[in-house]
């Protein structure tokens, strides 16, 4: 016989206890999701784990047209090397992607990027941060660059560089109230409830560079650095919303951080940990409310009846047919063409007689005089052979790229639908379309666009289903996230 373990015996006595006194409604047998990015699969994880009803009737199917997942944040093979094309960097204070990576085992590393800036204006460089040191140089030779680089800086922008800085830090604890504790915070219906709950939403109806005149910042400050950070974070100017420029300058911040091997891995793990039916290489073509459940086609000609719809991709260049058709507001996306190049600038170019004289990173201003919006290198292979990334708002051709660079090996070109173009005042489509279970993640967007804002609409979408399903409050159904060795525990 085998023997009696007490200390299981009141965890069971409780699981119990709890079943009979869980609310009668259960979870629906069906969950679709459109999209396989952060949005889509976050939605997978909060669903199972973040409510206190029983999920183990709880069954997700998650469509993906493409033949990978991850949405936007893939990765282009460039010569062997893999490098980020797509959404390519995180703030350390994103803290479900930081949860995330750390449940799933994933390492953070320093992404991609440049100590050497140059501001180039289409004839000139207009400023250059200073050349950093050898690596091998010593620790107070590293400390007295840092010193005279930032001494340089504020040579050129004065004040107006702490006041963004304060600026930046006021939209960071605004938005961090988004990790209070459940019970603290509403489940929300709308965009514009969620941000006029922790004071964001104003942001989104005024443009970027309203907000900084506003603040006081200086009008070479907004035009050079702030332009060169939006146009390459978003490939729009100051005259984008505020509140999705103001996400672009904290994306510029020391505390940035990159998922080794690529930030789809976010997205491939969270889907592999919640296990739902995933169909790639099916795209939905048609969502139809029956009454009791919706009827999803494909494009192989399959339907799916389900009892919760959730929409986890844009609606702006995809062509859904609803049935009911729902009505959401017109949104235009940015195309972002991403160059990848292996091979040696032209110094000449840029009006310089070495290649040791272009910066790292060569951002650029609003002007007609300029083709791209940033320049940066990737990797360096030998003295003159490098990879390369470029942004540009349109696709460049091989006449430009043959004027730009003086070799060139290899050459990649991508066009994303990257993000909504953003124009003042924002409005927005609700997260729920229709008065049963169809659901819209990406509708957040229109405010800003990256990875944690797709994580930070998913949470709340995936409330707001429980919450509607249970047709109770939220202090009863909704639990806080288990810790990492809870549900490994649990896996096991």
């Amino acid at each position: 016989m085998a023997p009696f373990h007490s200390h299981l015996f009141l965890p069971l006595l409780l699981l119990l206890l709890f079943s009979l006194s869980s609310p009668s409604t259960s979870l629906p047998t069906s969950v679709c999701v459109i999209g396989s990015g952060i949005g889509g699969s976050s939605l997978s994880f909060f669903l199972q784990n973040q409510t206190a009803i029983p999920t183990s009737h709880l069954s997700i199917r998650v469509f993906e047209r493409r033949g990978r997942i991850g949405g936007r944040t893939a990765s282009v093979n460039l010569s062997g090397d893999l490098f980020k094309a797509g959404a390519s960097i995180i703030h350390g204070k994103n803290l479900h992607a930081v949860r995330f990576a750390e449940l799933l085992g994933l390492d953070r590393v320093e992404p991609d990027g440049a100590d050497w800036l140059g501001i180039w204006d289409g004839s000139g460089f207009v400023f250059k941060t200073l050349k950093p040191p050898p690596d091998d140089s010593s620790a107070i030779w590293k400390w007295l660059y840092g010193v005279a680089d930032a001494l340089l800086l504020v040579k050129r922008y004065g004040l107006s560089l702490s006041t963004m800085q304060r600026f930046v830090k006021d939209l960071l604890d605004k938005f961090m109230l988004f990790y209070m504790e459940p019970e603290k915070r509403p489940v929300f219906k709308t965009v514009e409830e969620m941000l006029k709950w922790n004071g964001l939403y104003g942001l989104t109806q005024i443009t970027l560079e309203e907000v900084l005149i506003g603040a006081d910042l200086s009008s070479r400050l907004i035009s050079e650095l702030v332009t060169v950070i939006t146009r390459i974070n978003y490939g729009q100017s100051v005259a984008m919303s505020g509140l999705a420029g103001a996400v672009a300058l904290a994306g510029s911040n020391a505390d940035l951080w990159t998922v080794k091997g690529g930030n789809w891995l976010l997205a491939k793990g969270l889907l592999e940990l919640t296990k739902p039916t995933l169909h790639l290489h099916e795209g939905i073509e048609s969502i139809s409310d029956k009454g009791d459940h919706y009827l999803l086609t494909s494009d192989k000609g399959k339907e799916y009846e389900c009892d919760v719809t959730v929409v986890a991709t844009p609606l702006d260049e995809v062509n859904i047919t609803f049935v009911p058709p729902v009505s959401i507001p017109y949104r235009r996306m940015q195309h972002t063409y991403t160059t990848f190049i292996r091979g040696l600038l032209n110094p000449k170019y840029f009006g310089l007689s070495s290649i040791e004289d272009i910066p790292d990173l060569v951002g650029t201003i609003e002007t007609p005089n300029v083709s791209f919006s940033s320049v940066s290198i990737l990797k360096q292979y030998g003295e003159r052979d490098f990879a390369y990334k470029i942004f540009s708002r349109s696709e460049l051709d091989d006449t430009l790229l043959d004027q730009l660079f003086s070799v060139r090996r290899d050459t990649i070109r991508i066009d994303w639908p990257a993000y909504p173009h953003y124009k003042a005042p924002e409005k927005f489509a609700p997260f729920l379309l229709d008065e049963r279970h169809l659901y819209y993640i990406n509708t957040f967007e229109s405010a800003a666009s990256c990875i944690e804002t797709s994580a930070v609409a998913a949470e709340n979408v995936a409330r707001l289903i429980i919450c509607r399903l249970l047709q109770s409050s939220t202090e009863q159904n909704i639990k806080p996230l288990p810790t990492s060795q809870e549900i490994l525990h649990s896996d096991l």
